[in-house]
């Protein structure tokens, strides 16, 4: 979701051992038995691969979880799969508009964020992936360093004439249409005959009544602001509120049978490429050893010495505050949380889908602590209706 150059902004969304951040060796780990207290329904896991589009994977995730409760679909042969890559690719086509504009004074690389995804639903519809599968150019799955590489280099050469041609917009869209595949004007599913806009309204989504929220003191409680990273191309605004009311916004969310798309630093030693986000204690971590050991920790030694709780870190709004501003907690990933759950030893934990493959020891969900979801969010996005009592009344929501 951020980073400095456009190759760099992919590597930790993509899920590659890279991070702009040093990462040091994650502590032994104790064996963890999980028990569901709720979760909402979710799709199936997906693989972003070797692609920096985890804002998409994870809002898309999100919408058909939102159109499974929304529509009431029972039946999980019948749960929608929404093309990531549509919103990509006109994400993308938006956003070379923007830059030509400024004059190549706007980033462009592969990371968003969910606020774009819904701006692009909002504008555009929805089509099943089947439409826009993402992987029009020879691979299995998603592998995108040549298209960024070349949509970069051709913005920035539209951005530099000094009288654009009236054909540079057509020969942007040819491009990305060609690498993801278009989508047909119309398309049948279950039988139904179908446009981008009339299958979003079909699944029953509706952008405006979704919210970004984000907890920092750079900017008054209680109010709109768009949050101050670089992938945030499109402005989006989020809501101000202390990081108590968030958590509490996202436990009555996920209580009430409504999911989150989670915008999260995962550079901290904690989050492990095994399943688990934890906020581990800056005293809890070893020296880093080899180089393996340095990025995801070593298996032999998590084995040899495993303890029975790992010590956290206590997170509060200073410290999150501190790390936003020293640039330690930094946009990194997008990811769609959909449940809460209790360790062996009662700790709550919230369920995260990942898109990443069936990878890691839970198959490519992710158990993340209250502490590490308290420090390490960026911002949650929700629909209005999951909303606490208290702070529909200061937002007006009915």
């Amino acid at each position: 979701m951020k980073r400095f150059i456009l190759f760099a902004a992919a590597l930790v969304c993509m899920g590659a051992t890279v991070s702009a951040q040093q990462r040091t060796a994650a502590p032994a780990f104790p064996e963890y038995t999980f028990t569901t207290v709720k979760a909402a329904p979710i799709t199936s896991i997906k693989n972003q691969a070797s692609s920096g589009t985890c804002w998409s994977f994870s809002a898309i995730s999100f919408l058909e979880s939102e159109a499974i409760r929304l529509c009431n679909i029972k039946d999980e042969a019948k749960y929608p799969d929404f093309s990531e890559f549509y919103v990509v690719g006109n994400s993308y086509k938006e956003r070379a508009e923007k830059y030509v504009r400024l004059d190549g004074k706007l980033n462009f690389s592969v990371g968003s964020g969910c606020g774009d995804a819904l701006d692009i639903v909002k504008n555009h519809g929805i089509v099943p992936n089947e439409q826009v599968t993402g992987v029009n150019y020879g691979t299995p799955l998603p592998s995108q360093s040549e298209l960024d590489n070349v949509l970069l280099g051709y913005v920035e050469a539209i951005a530099k004439s000094r009288k654009p041609s009236t054909a540079w917009k057509r020969g942007f869209a040819a491009i990305v249409d060609e690498y993801f595949g278009k989508a047909s004007d119309t398309f049948t599913v279950d039988g139904k005959q179908y446009t981008a806009a009339s299958y979003r309204d079909a699944m029953k989504i509706n952008a405006d009544d979704y919210i970004e929220l984000t907890s920092f003191t750079h900017h008054p409680f209680y109010t709109w602001f768009a949050l101050e990273v670089a992938d945030n191309w499109r402005g989006t605004q989020s809501y101000n509120v202390p990081i108590d009311e968030m958590m509490a916004v996202l436990d009555n969310a996920l209580e009430n049978g409504y999911t989150a798309c989670w915008g999260a630093d995962v550079s901290h030693t904690g989050f492990t490429r095994d399943g688990l986000g934890i906020l581990v204690a800056p005293q809890a971590a070893p020296a880093a050893g080899s180089d393996q050991q340095r990025w995801v920790g070593s298996d032999a030694a998590a084995a040899a010495a495993r303890p029975v709780e790992i010590k956290e870190a206590v997170p509060t709004q200073e410290s999150r505050q501190e790390e936003f501003d020293n640039k330690t907690m930094t946009d990194d990933h997008g990811m769609h949380i959909f449940g809460i759950a209790k360790d062996q030893n009662g700790k709550k934990y919230y369920m995260v889908k990942n898109s990443w493959g069936e990878t890691g020891r839970y198959k490519g969900i992710w158990y993340v602590t209250e502490a590490f979801v308290k420090a390490q969010t960026l911002d949650i996005t929700i629909h209005k209706d999951a909303l606490t009592k208290s702070l529909k009344t200061k937002l007006g929501v009915k």
